[in-house]
């Protein structure tokens, strides 16, 4: 994999030239391509920082926000902000001075945490979709697999293993002067050349590209199988207009189709936010990858300056995007983001009319073998907990009418 901060470090790495030769005339950037450079790196990576960070911030901060799926996101958003710190912030430095300023210290360290952001997305992706498809396809196997403690634990083995992983980056790293006819420049280079490179850099692309999107499409296919064949309706005020009545004619009635039906969308719904990230993923990543891999067999590698641009522009906007995805795709996301933009204590919202079939749903799905922690990410996704604005009795009348549901159905 190419340094994000240079235009030619990997894919062309023989820059050494015998004693008293130099590499030509050196010419700068266009100002075209600098203000252009500039602007847009500095645009998608202020708006990168800013939402990877509320993301990590929602979810520490907000109790109900802390489930299985919600860990693997931040782990995401903070590799996410590894990528954008240490991979997009120089390349406006070297955009503008056209050399490497960071000095050695800063070529090891920044290449090492590049390689650590890009594979610690890769496998927090490949961990959350593994948990969709446990919750999804295996529920009852989910209360004992997806929890709050397990999804730490698996996060905690991601980073520690691709931290060992991309250890070898500090190794391999190293700065260099290359000498034109009218300026030496300082660039961050790998000691080894193209030939040596390429067999890492495919282990690299096979591991956590290939392999992520392949397992990613088999488990989705499978989801999709089960959520978006299913023939229970998925209009939630329809179901609870249903359970309502059903309720006031038995008192004792529930309406099991009404809490399957709105299980069923609110799945759905976390299942096409994560699809979307994971479709994106692979999009935004494929103009680079496919350049390498390209340039790997051409004996003058592709070095448009305005197309690795592009391609860099991709990969940042992949990982600045995510936060984006949530707001527009989840209720609970959207809700926890107001909530700390505004900063201070927010007015009570009136609760949903089919409250009560939620929370009859949940309680009901939960008794049937599933995680809790996984069904309080499922059912927030509709509407944010506001369990203070349910009055006791009615939280009352919802237990004990979920218990009379339990006795009539068995």
């Amino acid at each position: 994999m190419e340094n994000l901060t240079v235009d030619d470090m990997t894919l062309e790495n023989d820059t050494s030239v015998p004693d008293n030769q130099t590499l030509g005339v050196w010419t700068d950037y266009s100002v075209e391509y600098k203000v252009v450079s500039v602007f847009l790196v500095s645009l998608i990576c202020g708006v990168g920082i800013v939402g990877n960070v509320m993301v990590i911030l929602v979810v520490l901060t907000t109790k109900h926000m802390r489930t299985p799926t919600n860990c693997y996101l931040v782990s995401l958003a903070a590799a996410d902000l590894m990528v954008l710190t240490a991979a997009g912030l120089p390349n406006i430095s070297d955009a503008l001075c056209g050399q490497w300023v960071y000095g050695y210290a800063g070529c090891l360290g920044i290449t090492y945490f590049q390689y650590l952001g890009i594979n610690a997305s890769s496998c927090s992706i490949t961990a959350f979709t593994v948990e969709r498809y446990i919750a999804i396809c295996h529920p009852i196997k989910a209360q004992f697999l997806c929890t709050l403690s397990r999804a730490k634990k698996i996060i905690m083995l991601v980073w520690a293993l691709t931290s060992v992983y991309c250890v070898m980056w500090l190794f391999l790293s190293d700065t260099k002067k290359l000498v034109y006819d009218n300026v030496a420049l300082l660039t961050c280079a790998y000691k080894v050349s193209r030939s040596h490179y390429l067999p890492i850099y495919f282990t690299d692309f096979a591991v956590f590209y290939v392999l992520p999107l392949m397992l990613a499409t088999v488990l989705y296919g499978l989801i999709a199988r089960i959520l978006f064949l299913n023939p229970l309706p998925s209009d939630p005020k329809g179901g609870s207009k249903k359970w309502k009545r059903e309720a006031s004619q038995g008192g004792r009635m529930v309406g099991s189709s009404s809490s399957s039906s709105t299980t069923a969308a609110s799945r759905r719904q976390v299942t096409k936010m994560l699809a979307v990230v994971v479709i994106l993923f692979a999009l935004l990543w494929m103009p680079y990858r496919t350049l390498v891999v390209v340039n790997s067999f051409l004996g003058k590698p592709y070095l448009d300056t305005w197309f690795l641009l592009f391609c860099r522009l991709c990969i940042y906007l992949n990982s600045a995007i995510n936060p984006v995805i949530y707001n527009a795709m989840s209720q609970k996301f959207r809700t926890a983001f107001k909530k700390l933009c505004h900063c201070g204590p927010q007015r009570m919202e009136k609760p949903a009319s089919y409250s009560v079939a939620l929370t009859y749903s949940v309680i009901k799905e939960t008794s049937n073998g599933e995680s809790p922690d996984h069904f309080t990410t499922e059912m927030d996704e509709l509407h944010s907990p506001c369990d203070q604005c349910m009055p006791a009795g009615k939280i009352q009348y919802v237990v004990n009418a979920s218990l009379a549901g339990r006795e009539v159905n068995a």
